[in-house]
């Protein structure tokens, strides 16, 4: 008959929320609690030299430093486990299983670098740890790679093997594919385990699956309290616990669980958050890395749909799309953006629009507001053509209004189309018409300020550029009023829910102002409300 294992994994997966700062006093009575609960494997901690002892932090250069977590304690019933990423932890850090409370160690490492991982998990075994033997990101594996995988398994004879969903991946046919696989390819005395993450909220119905999936072998489940762990975090230890109890008759101690949770976790779940959240949904959708997906919303610029059209685009080839490569993300961010239109007719026809006419540019500053009886004198006199830069309000008459920003234009599409259908509207070739017509498009290329990444793409910047290439000599421009530290203090009430990107405010500022500076022999700019551009 086969038996179940529960193995909570909270002290190590959980550290990369709060960089493994439990604190010793929570590091030991979360490790009691979970014991006391009945919990039958309890993973305390990373074993990575690369990192100074902390007793503070469940994250160790050795397998010394873990004893002080068991000091004054009775000696666990639960089997103690730790984890190695395969390169972070040389053997000579780890003592005889004989001299450590720790009974099992945990190596993951990427299929690449499995022949050298399974070597280093050979040595291991043979300093009297149990070993279990994770490959990461299953879903990288061909059923062939994993059967030849399973082979050289067998070979060590560990005691069990994890299916590690990294990235959340899996529904729950494809997570059982995995497990028949393995099922039928290691040798009957190995146990195998599941370790799930939530970007898709099915770490606990995963599990339940292969529970009940899984009839002939011994299976070691992994989970968090509270689900807390790395971006979406993993199946809730307690929730298992819970199914176990109902299910298969186990007797874990789900007050304890709780215990742990009301006293130890949820201070760490008020500092920062875990958990399903469309990141790392987009993340899973894409089958890519989470960092490829933070890259790109920290553009500001980009809409879901060009997110995610963008991450489609990422090779998949020698798993480029799991490990993460910045470069190569901004690469094709730029290319994506580059979209090369022949805007010919629209850049001829807005010339002869604007050729001899004042022009005002309107932002989104909190000066439009303050001095807007100064701006409406300027209308009444000058009579000229009014442009709002990537936002739209009811305090000026707009004719034109610029969009260079697919995020905007998307935040902006009613009021621009049902609530202002006579103004007249120019985009950059980044941005996609949706179901309504786009009067001009010019190239988004041709356009940005490509000497100084900081403001690359700044619609003011954009603009400038365009009123340039149309002959435009002089503009006037009111509610661009730079940045500061309190940045949504400087905006007009109705934009300042928009308000998104807040990093390095003062460098902006100086190169807007040194890009104003180097246009200036082509086009006089005015500012006629106060604005941080100015000399």
């Amino acid at each position: 008959m086969r038996k179940l294992y529960l193995l909570d994994c909270t002290l190590r997966d959980g550290g990369y929320v709060n960089d493994w700062e439990f604190g010793a006093g929570s590091i030991k009575s979360i490790f009691s609690r979970l014991d006391c609960a009945g919990v039958d494997s309890i993973e305390v901690g990373f074993l990575d030299d690369r990192r100074t002892y902390d007793p503070n932090r469940s994250i160790y250069p050795d397998t010394a430093s873990v004893e002080p977590v068991f000091e004054n304690m009775p000696k666990p019933h639960a089997l103690v486990c730790a984890m190695i990423d395969y390169g972070t932890c040389k053997i000579e850090n780890l003592a005889p299983a004989s001299e450590s409370h720790i009974d099992a160690i945990r190596v993951i490492f990427k299929k690449h670098l499995q022949d050298k991982a399974l070597d280093f998990i050979k040595q291991v075994k043979e300093k009297g740890y149990k070993v279990f033997v994770n490959p990461v990101s299953v879903t990288t594996f061909s059923d062939e790679e994993m059967i030849s995988l399973a082979k050289k398994i067998n070979e060590i004879e560990p005691y069990a093997v994890t299916i590690v969903d990294t990235y959340g991946l899996m529904h729950a046919e494809k997570l059982l594919h995995y497990c028949d696989v393995l099922d039928s390819s290691l040798n009957k005395n190995i146990i195998l385990g599941y370790h799930a993450h939530n970007n898709f909220q099915l770490a606990y119905s995963n599990t339940i699956a292969v529970m009940e999936h899984v009839k002939d072998r011994n299976l070691s489940i992994d989970g968090t309290l509270f689900g807390m762990g790395k971006s979406a975090g993993n199946a809730c230890t307690e929730l298992v616990a819970m199914y176990m109890n109902e299910r298969f008759g186990k007797n874990y101690d789900i007050n304890q669980l709780q215990e742990a949770i009301d006293v130890d976790i949820t201070k760490e779940f008020s500092k920062k958050e875990w958990g399903y959240r469309p990141l790392f949904y987009i993340s899973a959708l894409n089958e890519c890395h989470p960092n490829y997906v933070t890259q790109l919303l920290d553009k500001k610029t980009l809409s879901v749909k060009q997110i995610n059209e963008i991450l489609s685009r990422l090779p998949k080839k020698d798993d480029k799309n799991l490990l993460y490569d910045k470069e190569l993300c901004e690469n094709l961010y730029q290319d994506y953006q580059n979209v090369k239109i022949d805007d010919s007719v629209a850049v001829a026809s807005l010339k002869e629009k604007f050729a001899g006419k004042e022009i005002l540019l309107i932002g989104p500053g909190k000066s439009i507001s303050e001095q807007k009886s100064k701006i409406d004198d300027f209308i009444s006199q000058k009579n000229p053509i009014v442009i709002s830069v990537n936002f739209l309000h009811n305090y000026f008459k707009i004719d034109y209004v610029f969009m260079g920003n697919a995020k905007r234009y998307s935040q902006f599409f009613s009021r621009i189309y049902a609530e202002n259908p006579e103004v007249k509207l120019i985009c950059t070739s980044n941005i996609c018409e949706a179901t309504e017509h786009i009067d001009y498009t010019v190239n988004f290329a041709s356009l940005v300020c490509k000497e100084n990444p900081s403001i690359y793409d700044n619609p003011l910047v954009l603009l400038l550029n365009l009123l340039v290439r149309l002959g435009i000599v002089k503009v006037s421009l009111a509610g661009f009023d730079g940045y500061d530290g309190e940045i949504a203090s400087n905006y007009y009430l109705e934009y300042a829910p928009l308000l998104y990107d807040t990093r390095n405010v003062a460098s902006r500022n100086e190169a807007i102002r040194a890009f104003l500076k180097s246009i200036s022999s082509e086009i006089k700019v005015d500012f006629l409300t106060h604005s941080r551009y100015e000399d």
